[in-house]
Order: C-alpha cells, then sequence, then structure tokens
C-alpha cells in the first residue's frame, strides 16, 4: 500500500509540473507572439535555451575563425592604408565573438565550455571560413560576397526573440555593413584596373559564389532546425528566402563590376522579380561541415595553438585575481 500510495504521489507531481510547464509554455509563445523581448533570467523552454546557445555559440565561433583567412593577408596587404583597414577589421571580427559569447554566457553556458567545444571540432562554425584566401581579391571578396551574406542573416536576428543576442547584433550589423562596403571598394578598384586585376577579381567571385550561398544553410525541406526557430521568432526567414534575398541583390552589384556570376542557369524572372539560380552542390556543404574542406584543419590547428600559447596569460590573470580576492 505505501508504494501504491508512492507512486500515485509521484504521478501528481509529475501531472502537476506538466500542467504548470503547459501554463508556463503559452505564456511563453504569448510573449513571443506580442515581440516582448524573451530576458536572461525569464522563464523559457529549454528547446529554445538549447536553440540558442546552439545558434549564438556558433556565430561567436564563425567570428573567431573568421579571423584567419583575412589575417592571412594582414602583412601582404598591397599598401599601408590596406594594412590598416585590413588590421581594423580584423579587430572588429575579435570584438563580434566576443560580444557574441558574453549573450551565449546569459543562457547558462561557460565560455571555458563554448571554447572547448570549439577547439575538439565537437562545434560547428560557418562552413565559408574553410576555404582559402589565395589573392589579394579574395579579402574583397570575402567582405563583398561573405559579409554581404552575413547582413542579409543578421539584420533580422535584431528583432529576435531573445533580447541579450537582438541587442548584442544591433552593433555586430552596423560593424558588418561597413566591412562589406569596405569588400565592393576593392573589388571596384580591381575591376576597373588592369587585366591582371580584373582577371583576379573574376577568379575571386568564381571561388567563392557557391560557398557564399551556402553560408545559409541548407535547403528549406531539409533544414533540421529553421521551422522551429521561426516559430519561436529567433528567426524571421527561412534559409532558402534569406539566400534569395542575397542573390538578388548581389548580382546587379557584379553586373556593375563588370563581373560574371559563375551559374550558367542564372536567369531574371520578369514574372517573379527574382534570379533563377542553379542548384547547389550540397555534398560540398556536408563535407566542409564534417571537417574535410580545404582548411578545416588548419583552422582548428591554428586555433588549438592560439589558445595553448596564451594559457600563461590566463594563468597570470587568475592568479592576479585570486591574490585581490
Amino acid at each position: 500500500m505505501y508504494t501504491q500510495g508512492l507512486d500515485q504521489k509521484e504521478q501528481s507531481t509529475q501531472q502537476s509540473a506538466e500542467l504548470e510547464d503547459a501554463a508556463q509554455l503559452e505564456a511563453f509563445m504569448q510573449r513571443v507572439d506580442e515581440e516582448e523581448k524573451i530576458e536572461a533570467k525569464d522563464w523559457m523552454p529549454e528547446g529554445y535555451r538549447r536553440t540558442l546557445v546552439r545558434q549564438i555559440s556558433q556565430h561567436a565561433h564563425s567570428e573567431i575563425i573568421g579571423m584567419q583567412p583575412e589575417g592571412n593577408w594582414l602583412t601582404r596587404a598591397p599598401s599601408l592604408k590596406r594594412k590598416a583597414i585590413l588590421l581594423a577589421k580584423v579587430q572588429d571580427e575579435a570584438g563580434h565573438g566576443l560580444y557574441l559569447y558574453g549573450a551565449a554566457e546569459t543562457l547558462g553556458v561557460s565560455r571555458d565550455q563554448m571554447v572547448a567545444n570549439l577547439l575538439s571540432g565537437k562545434a560547428k562554425y560557418s562552413s565559408i571560413f574553410n576555404y582559402p584566401t589565395l589573392t589579394w581579391a579574395d579579402i574583397g571578396t570575402v567582405g563583398w560576397l561573405v559579409d554581404g551574406a552575413a547582413i542579409m542573416n543578421q539584420i533580422p536576428l535584431c528583432r529576435c526573440s531573445y533580447g541579450p543576442y537582438a541587442r548584442a547584433m544591433v552593433r555586430v550589423c552596423k560593424e558588418e555593413s561597413f566591412h562589406q562596403r569596405q569588400g565592393f571598394e576593392i573589388m571596384l578598384v580591381l575591376s576597373r584596373g588592369t587585366d591582371a586585376q580584373k582577371a583576379m577579381a573574376q577568379d575571386a567571385l568564381n571561388r567563392w559564389w557557391w560557398p557564399a550561398l551556402m553560408m545559409f544553410g541548407p535547403s528549406d525541406k531539409d533544414s533540421k532546425h529553421s521551422a522551429q526557430s521561426m516559430a519561436w521568432k529567433i528567426k524571421r526567414f527561412s534559409n532558402d528566402e534569406l539566400r534569395q534575398k542575397f542573390i538578388d541583390a548581389t548580382v546587379p552589384q557584379a553586373e556593375f563590376l563588370g563581373l560574371r556570376v559563375p551559374d550558367d542557369d542564372l536567369k531574371f524572372n520578369e514574372d517573379t522579380g527574382h534570379y533563377e539560380f542553379g542548384e547547389i552542390d550540397w555534398q560540398e556543404f556536408h563535407d566542409v561541415l564534417a571537417g574535410n574542406g580545404p582548411c578545416n584543419k588548419q583552422r582548428l590547428a591554428k586555433r588549438n595553438k592560439a589558445q595553448d600559447d596564451g594559457a600563461w596569460v590566463r594563468e597570470a590573470a587568475r592568479a592576479y585575481a585570486d591574490k585581490h580576492a
């Protein structure tokens, strides 16, 4: 009888918890639907929290890893002015990573754990940063296309339902907009230059166009997270919607530069007002995400080396803090 009574008590407690969760979930969704920001100390579904941790930490990792392909040209930029501009941009990316790690920490995950997940390869970052920057035109193309795609993704995030993430994105987007213009200006100078410079610009566009389209993630029919993220108003547009907006905005820019987008199927549909484009090689996308891209191993090796080389700084900071605690 005692055991039976205990089972009934446990069942009653579980039912009460489920009713409480249902009421909390309903109140949560009402706040989301009414465009009220969810803050760090507010109740939220565990799935919402996990989704935000995954998305924000991957975003932060992408900013940190993304410093490497551009840092590759810091000592080889063609002028002192170009060096200074590129250095400022790389520093901006580091700052973006720090903002975003801070936003993710409000969800109860430690920065040490996020960094450990990156260094071990457990956490993902944007596939685009696993491609090499072979020429100076690549730096222009990264600014023009990669930061342009990032802006398409990130401006809607300024209206994300989670307050700390939305607020972090306001400053990030302002700086990314400057980066995109800086990249386009490099491409403009090259496309108006010598035949060799024009060819270098076209070659960079040829290599970066398709990886830039992959930045928006898999097509909607194959995306595991997109629909739920939109229901929670973490995202405002689907992957395919953002990709289409990017193509519609970027193709006229390429035409202005006198460059050809490397897609034989690209054409403007007068009826829809959108560009139609060719099939994306999703196998390449999945291969890069799986760690088999041109620079995956190099990117993580450099990040791990930087972590190891900076260990003494972190140890000294901890010792100083302990001494003055």
